[in-house]
């Protein structure tokens, strides 16, 4: 099988992408292939041999070795045509241990994680993809159907009080570079007028650094009724959006705040806008550095 020695599996800056074999995880791949190489990176395809893939070969009377023969396809198919490096790994285990164990081990800078209902292997959505999100130690590029297209060229930030910030403001502005991109900045309204000059404090700091980076950036209030997230996803619609980029908050409980009713919302959005998700995590000081050096 594909890389099965960890010792054997070494890279730098990596773009990690999980894959059942369904359409929407090819979709995923296609994402990720495009980011890494719009980052000069290389690519991990990933895929975890669990029960419903043991389950799946033994309906279509199939090998173990259609795995490697699928993973090695990707790797064909991409790397030649993309000029990028792929990797491919399979390994036997649980998806929600095995993926973040080798993101950990790989030292992944970006995961690209395919969405999709009933229709794959091995049904990576809702809570099971969320799990996957949280837990995870770097960035993850939440995607469903909708296509890479021309890259990232539209971003809208939610701006709330609950959300540590130092890490994003370096994901925006790697992707804003990338891609040329025009930044939204959109302001949660609160009703508490401390708390919403909180807000205004933080969107200040973002955008003194957007300034000194000329990004072009404009900044959007949210109404004060309504709910936020559905807010965000119908001003992304309405301004055609190519990528939503948030800070979750895992573990945390923030009063008035629901963590997964947030989350889900903006990762599983109906119009399958792409989603970034930035954990708060250990590994960031490892990943400030290497945005640093990334960005400059």
């Amino acid at each position: 099988m594909a890389n099965q020695k960890k010792e054997k599996i070494k890279y730098n800056s990596v773009v990690l992408i999980p894959t059942d074999f369904s359409e929407t995880c090819n979709n995923a791949i296609h994402h990720g292939v495009e980011l890494a190489k719009s980052l000069d990176y290389s690519v991990c395809i990933l895929h975890v041999i669990n029960k419903q893939t043991k389950s799946f070969l033994k309906k279509e009377k199939l090998s173990v070795d259609y795995v490697a023969e699928r993973l090695q396809n990707y790797k064909d198919t991409y790397e030649k045509a993309q000029g990028i490096t792929i990797e491919t790994i399979a390994r036997e285990g649980s998806i929600f241990t095995i993926i973040n164990e080798v993101a950990t081990e790989i030292k992944a800078n970006i995961m690209v994680l395919g969405t999709h209902g009933k229709q794959g292997m091995q049904h990576l959505f809702g809570s099971y993809a969320f799990r996957v999100v949280l837990d995870s130690p770097c960035p993850v590029v939440v995607v469903q159907k909708r296509s890479f297209g021309e890259g990232y060229h539209k971003l809208v930030i939610p701006i709330s009080n609950d959300l540590e910030t130092r890490q994003k403001v370096q994901w925006i502005l790697l992707m804003a570079k990338l891609f040329a991109s025009k930044v939204c900045l959109f302001q949660a309204n609160e009703n508490d007028a401390a708390l919403d000059g909180r807000i205004n404090v933080i969107t200040g700091q973002i955008t003194k650094i957007l300034g000194e980076n000329k990004i072009e950036y404009e900044i959007v209030k949210a109404e004060k009724t309504g709910d936020f997230a559905n807010q965000v996803i119908s001003w992304s619609i309405k301004t055609r959006t190519d990528m939503i980029m948030i800070m979750t908050i895992p573990h945390i409980d923030v009063p008035g705040f629901s963590v997964s009713t947030w989350d889900e919302t903006m990762m599983f959005n109906e119009a399958e806008i792409p989603v970034m998700c930035i954990n708060p995590t250990e590994l960031g000081n490892y990943y400030y550095e290497w945005l640093t050096l990334t960005i400059s």
